[in-house]
Order: C-alpha cells, then structure tokens, then sequence
C-alpha cells in the first residue's frame, strides 16, 4: 500500500447539523459514545493498511486538528508513514478551498513530494466500514484512470445522493445530482448507485484533470465536474460496489443532517443493529481519555434502581437510580436519581439534575439540566428554546444554560 497516498477531506462547515457544529468542523462532531466522526474514515484506512494518509481542515478546525495529534498517533515515521494534517496554504491563490476537487489541487505539491502512483481520495464525515484494498484491486485489474466506490440505493432516495450511472460491466457513463429521475441499474430499475464520495485515480491522471478544472469556472467537484469532464474524453472510469466489512447489509451512512446523525446514532443502539462497533477484526479506533469505570448505582428511594437498557455509555459516567434506555452517553455524564433519559445522545460532561426528564434529544458537552426539567415533551416551549429538528429531535446547544 506504499504505492497509495490518500487524503481525507474534513473541512466541510456541516452547517445542516447546526448547533453541532458551531464550534467545530463536521468530523469532528461526537459520534457513538467516544467517538469522532473522521474516526470511521481513520479506522478504515489504518485497517486496510494504507499509512500515508493527509487530513485536509478548513473550518472551526481546532477540536478536529486536536484530536488527531492526540489520539493518531500510531503510524510510525521511521518506515515513512504519517497521518498529517494539513489546513489551507493558499499556494496557489488567495482563495480558500472551493470544492472537493480545488481541496486537491491546491495540495498538489503533496502528493509532487510523495510521488505515489495512486491517490485516494475520502470523504472525513461518513459512517461506514470498508477495505479500500479491494478497490484499489480492482482499479489495478480494470486498468482504470479512475474509480469511484458506490454503494446501490432504493430508486427512491435518489434525490439525497449524486447518482452514477453505469453500463453492465459497471464502467461510468454519466453522473447525475440529486436527480428526481435518476438512471437506474442495468436489469434493476428499481435501484440507483450512488456515489460515496471516494475516487482512486491514477496519479497522472489526477493531474490532467485538475489542471483543466482549475482553468474552468466550474464548482470544482470531482462528482459533478471531473468524473463527466473524464466521460467526454472516453477516460477508463469504473464503479467500486461497495463491500461492508461487517459482512452483515451494507450500511453506509452520510450524517449530513441532523435527523441523519440522530438515527445513525440510533442504529448502533439496536440488538440487530447494521453496524458493529464490537468487530475486533475491524477496530475503530479513536483517543480514549482516562476515566474511571462506569457507576450506575441504586438511589435512596427503594422505588429508584439505577437501570440501563438497549444503551451506550462512556466511561467515566455516573448513573444514581435513574433510567436510561435506548441512549447514547458519552463520557463523564452524570445522572441523577429519578431522572428518565430515552432515545436520546448525551455527550461528554452532561449532568441531569434530580427527577428530570429527556427524550428524542441530543444534548451536546457541558450541559446542564436542571432538576425535574423537561426536554422533549413539549415541542412548542422545546422550539422557543433550542433548535427542533423536522422529525422532532430536540437539539441543545454545547455549554447552553437552561
């Protein structure tokens, strides 16, 4: 895999999952517990033994560039392996990054210095597992310029994703975004391929087709822009259909959006859920800060047991005859007696007060709530005071005081 240089896009401004990120970039977001988003992508590459890896950061990058200084630091830079990040430069022009494709052009002084003979290029705010071996085996076999990894979609959802249509041998003949009438798959009309936002190029080939694109006033997208510019030149570019390492149904998940976020949180929560976290095969790793063990005790009422059902829950928590069923809790929370908390996400150093109440709500760091408070319950007074999403998960803000 030394032949591979990839580069994780994490810069977006995920402004879809406000407040979650009003203070830090998308991948950087809590997911799962102790988690981070870009983890996921992190993960994959670690496992599928790609070990040159460039974190491209744009925005409210600090909690992200911290992150990864902290808890990846597991390459080894002696046999010539890095995880670097890597923010803005300006090299080229004054500009900041202005899409997928600009972000790799304007580092194209990166991958001069590497010199691999293929790049990969990753999507840092998507869940899912995936050895990207396979792909790059089947570029090699193909003989292929480029390849995007897809995973097939319901004819319905087409309007979420870009949409590539394919011919039966699965090479790309066209790209369609967000369409309302989407190209279907040969033989299935009732299933689109959807783009996952990876592509594996040969290197001189990404650098032809980003020095035409950097020339033309485009949006500088490699989904929109550069795979059709390569379509019209009869360039050799293929689909990866993509294979989830859980060996269950795929699952791939772009937590865009808040409710999005929410019920890929959600997932992971289930008996049956479509996603392992507990696949020791396939680690996902991330920084683990020193807690103690987790706590749930009995509270002074008889009527009081601390209970935990269907639940995640970070170490460091503390859970005082209360209950919390089908949740997610981050680390140090703190859960006082007779509180309810159900299908809803707590991060790190949440405290709920005696005897209060949550449901369908994210909760972000540092809150407060209040004895015998309500959140989730009452979603016109819930609107007057945080962010309600259009499925009715309440959302509050880091730090908010209630």
């Amino acid at each position: 895999m030394r032949e591979v240089l990839t580069f994780i896009l994490a810069g977006g401004k995920g402004e879809r999952l406000h407040p979650l990120t009003r203070d830090r970039a998308k991948p950087a977001v809590p997911f799962g517990g102790i988690y981070r988003i870009v983890d996921f992508t992190l993960s994959n590459c670690i496992n599928s033994g790609l070990r040159r890896i460039f974190v491209l950061i744009q925005y409210k990058s600090f909690s992200l560039q911290k992150h990864i200084l902290s808890g990846w630091d597991i390459v080894s830079t002696q046999l010539g392996e890095f995880i670097d990040v890597i923010p803005p430069q300006q090299r080229i022009g004054d500009d900041w990054y202005k899409g997928t494709a600009d972000a790799i052009y304007q580092n194209i002084y990166a991958i001069q210095d590497c010199d691999p003979k293929l790049v990969l290029i990753l999507a840092g705010d998507h869940i899912y597992k995936m050895d990207y071996r396979k792909m790059i085996e089947q570029h090699q076999s193909m003989d292929a310029d480029m390849t995007v990894a897809c995973v097939e979609a319901p004819r319905e959802t087409a309007v979420g994703f870009g949409v590539v249509e394919v011919d039966k041998k699965w090479r790309v003949c066209g790209f369609q975004e967000k369409p309302r009438e989407p190209k279907t798959i040969p033989g299935d009309p009732s299933k689109i391929v959807a783009s996952m936002g990876i592509y594996l190029f040969n290197k001189e080939v990404l650098f032809e087709e980003l020095g035409i694109d950097a020339k033309l006033n485009s949006g500088h997208d490699f989904g929109k822009d550069i795979i059709p510019q390569m379509i019209s030149k009869k360039r050799k570019v293929y689909a990866y259909n993509f294979v989830d390492e859980n060996n269950k149904s795929k699952y791939w998940r772009d937590i865009g959006t808040r409710d999005a976020y929410y019920q890929a949180n959600m997932d992971l929560v289930k008996p049956d859920s479509a996603i392992t976290l507990y696949d020791k095969s396939w680690p996902v790793r991330t920084f683990h800060e020193q807690y103690p063990p987790i706590k749930i005790v009995n509270g002074d009422s008889e009527t009081n047991q601390g209970v935990v059902l269907d639940s995640l829950v970070g170490g460091g928590c503390v859970i005082i005859g209360a209950k919390v069923t089908k949740s997610v809790l981050s680390s140090n929370v703190r859960i006082e007696e007779g509180a309810v908390v159900s299908e809803s996400i707590l991060m790190e150093s949440v405290v709920v007060g005696k005897n209060a109440k949550i449901k369908n709500a994210i909760i972000d760091k540092e809150v407060t709530i209040p004895p015998y408070a309500e959140v989730g319950f009452d979603l016109e007074l819930d609107k007057k005071r945080f962010d309600v999403t259009t499925s009715g998960i309440v959302m509050v803000a880091k730090k908010t005081s209630l």
